[in-house]
């Protein structure tokens, strides 16, 4: 199947192991030699009541377990922070 980078800004990730929701994507890493992509990008938890952003996560390539109608599923990740679920960025 295919997608286009809008598709996946629309699909939030989850966790497999646990269940997680850890937000959506924001940008996407793509070796240009090969023309692959090597790894999807979310902004980090908020801080500061939601003003400030902490930094990027990256999510490897290797780690999607399956990209579905509605979501991301990734493997196993200790990412920090993420304890509550993710709001969908606003447009605009």
């Amino acid at each position: 199947m295919l997608y286009t980078f809008n598709d996946l800004r629309d699909k939030e990730v989850v966790n497999v192991c646990d269940g997680r929701r850890l937000g959506y994507v924001c940008d996407a890493e793509i070796d240009c030699a090969c023309g692959r992509i090597c790894a999807l990008l979310m902004p980090g938890p908020s801080k500061m009541f939601g003003f400030v952003r902490g930094a990027v996560i990256r999510i490897p390539w290797d780690r999607i377990e399956r990209i579905g109608d509605d979501i991301i599923l990734i493997k196993s990740m200790n990412i920090p922070g993420f304890d509550k679920p993710a709001e969908k960025p606003r447009k605009g």
